[in-house]
């Protein structure tokens, strides 16, 4: 009879014995790495170096416009305005961000792993959703707040001025919380088609520039109506029409002089809460087929 040749080695697993921290960890965790990530932060310098570049933007002009208020007591643009002067830059930032939090992940097929946690599918969508309109709200809110410490400081009116000014502050920051939930759900919908970053940025990029022409078509056609209703055909316009819509006293009453928007105010905001209501359903549907593989 031989002598048993197989040798069992203890390499020191060990069964975890820690606290089951459960799904609303797992899913701040996953919250939490999605905005740093948009920002470029625990990566490489080369990621950094564009979301950081329009963090630098933003802020130089804010900066300039309460330099300006300071010194000549003009006010350059409202917080609301300054929302709708920057959302450009905005646009270009989602199409960096949201393929980083979530086309890398298809391409390089992590998938199967974040999901044989205890994640649902949902919530890995609303994590990196959540995460991406949080960064785009501080895009455009942190500079805002930047305006009102400058206001702040040189109102010569005490602490009533202060008031007056955090008023101020507090639809702009509620307008620049629209323009992040808009535009996060469309980036993050167009980028979780395909797990390559440059398509999925090209697409972006594409779907809010490429519908401003045929807002210009419509609003020249010789119908009021037609006219009144031709910036719902892209999302920056749609945005610019809820604003001018619900925020016209703090847009200035002269905001709505490019923008004839007539009665059409409500239509605006509903059409605003179905697009975003649309996106969500059917970036939760693209992910449950993706988790299906």
């Amino acid at each position: 009879m031989s002598e048993p040749t197989g040798v069992i080695h203890d390499i020191g697993y060990q069964r975890y014995t820690g606290p089951r921290l459960g799904r609303g960890h797992v899913f701040g965790a996953l919250y939490l790495h999605g905005v740093r990530t948009a920002f470029g932060l625990g990566r490489s310098a080369k990621a950094k170096i564009f979301p950081w570049l329009i963090v630098a933007v933003l802020t130089v002009v804010a900066a300039g416009a309460t330099a300006v208020r300071a010194q000549f007591g003009q006010v350059v643009m409202t917080y609301a305005q300054f929302a709708d002067a920057m959302a450009w830059l905005v646009i270009f930032f989602v199409a960096v961000a949201a393929p980083e939090l979530v086309s890398r992940d298809l391409r390089s097929g992590v998938l199967p792993l974040y999901f044989s946690r205890p994640l649902p599918r949902g919530d890995y969508a609303l994590a990196k959703l959540t995460a991406l309109v949080t960064a785009l709200w501080l895009l455009l809110g942190g500079p805002q707040l930047l305006m009102f410490l400058g206001a702040a400081f040189s109102t010569g009116n005490g602490m009533r001025g202060v008031w007056d000014e955090l008023l101020d502050l507090l639809p702009g920051l509620l307008y620049a919380g629209l323009w992040a939930v808009v535009f996060a759900s469309i980036g993050l919908l167009v980028a979780s088609l395909t797990g390559k970053r440059a398509f999925a940025a090209g697409g972006i990029v594409a779907v809010f520039l490429m519908t401003t022409p045929i807002v210009g078509v419509l609003s020249v056609l010789p119908s009021r109506t037609v006219n009144e209703l031709a910036f719902l055909a892209s999302p920056s316009t749609l945005v610019n029409g809820v604003g001018v819509w619900a925020l016209r006293d703090w847009l200035a009453p002269e905001a709505g002089d490019g923008m004839q928007i007539g009665r059409w105010g409500p239509l605006y905001a509903v059409a605003a809460a179905l697009l975003v209501a649309g996106c969500v359903t059917l970036l939760l549907l693209r992910y449950r087929k993706v988790a299906a593989r």
